[in-house]
């Protein structure tokens, strides 16, 4: 198993705008020793559009040396203006020119959160396939002519258990239309990492490396900095390897599985930006080296 070790720009959010400017990123992720990064949205001027920036952002990862993984952005195609998710897929295909302008091989998008409140009618995972199918394949689609895969990650609760993704992928039945799978976010479906990155792995375009402290949810609530899972469970951001997630575990499965793509760390802890990146980087080396 070969496989790069990058970084998602939303781990550098704490100090981004603070200790560390967003066109500085690239830069800081290659001194830590990360082999690519992926983008996670882009902070761009008022005065310019993400496609705009892109040739931006591009530049500042050539001069650092470090290539892109990946563009990670946010999507919904129920709870979307007017809950027209034609319009939601066509700016989508913009994001998907954002994609190439930065020289991405790849984009993940949210497929949705839910429905919207004051939605009549039925409420199922399965009532929102049809209408998440057709705003998928429709990104794809055009993605495919300009050589960008898609991706959905397992994220937003309503759209995050290895089943219902599994199912969406399905139902879109493209090549160019796979998953990116985050190990730490199955725990936001109470569902087991190891076992649902196994169902996964066959759809593996991307990988996020992500760890969770976690509480059972009849345990005192643990106040500030915690959120609750779809169960109820108090969940917080973790070190790579501080946490509840069988990173390890999760490692061996894509080994065995062939996986040789890339893996992003992608840290929400609470604690200093740069110590919780390093320190993650640091136990995932070498988790790699211990499962090859």
């Amino acid at each position: 198993m070969t496989m790069k070790i990058g970084v998602s720009s939303y781990s550098y959010s704490g100090i981004v705008g603070k200790k560390l400017a967003f066109l500085d990123i690239p830069a800081k992720a290659k001194e830590m020793g990360f082999d690519v990064i992926e983008f996670s949205g882009l902070a761009c001027p008022k005065s310019e559009t993400p496609l705009s920036f892109a040739p931006r952002v591009r530049e500042a990862c050539e001069q650092a040396g470090i290539p892109i993984a990946n563009y990670t952005i946010g999507a919904d195609f129920l709870r979307c203006a007017n809950s027209d998710w034609k319009a939601e897929a066509e700016r989508l295909k913009d994001e998907v020119r954002t994609a190439k302008a930065l020289g991405a091989p790849g984009m993940r998008h949210d497929a949705t959160g839910g429905f919207p409140a004051g939605h009549k009618g039925a409420r199922g995972f399965d009532d929102a396939l049809p209408t998440l199918v057709k705003g998928c394949r429709m990104v794809t689609e055009f993605a495919a002519d300009q050589g960008i895969k898609t991706m959905v990650e397992n994220h937003g609760f309503f759209c995050q258990d290895s089943e219902r993704v599994e199912k969406l992928i399905n139902g879109v039945n493209h090549p160019n239309f796979g998953a990116l799978i985050d190990m730490g976010n199955f725990l936001c479906a109470d569902e087991s990492p190891a076992l649902a990155v196994a169902r996964m792995m066959p759809y593996a375009f991307h990988c996020h490396a992500k760890d969770f402290h976690v509480k059972p949810g009849a345990a005192a609530n643990p106040g500030s900095g915690w959120f609750r899972s779809r169960a109820g469970n108090y969940l917080r951001g973790a070190i790579i390897g501080h946490g509840d997630v069988p990173v390890t575990q999760c490692l061996r499965v894509m080994r065995n599985a062939g996986f040789s793509g890339v893996l992003s760390i992608e840290f929400e802890g609470i604690e200093e930006t740069l110590t919780g990146i390093s320190l993650g980087l640091e136990n995932l080396r070498r988790y790699v080296k211990e499962v090859e």
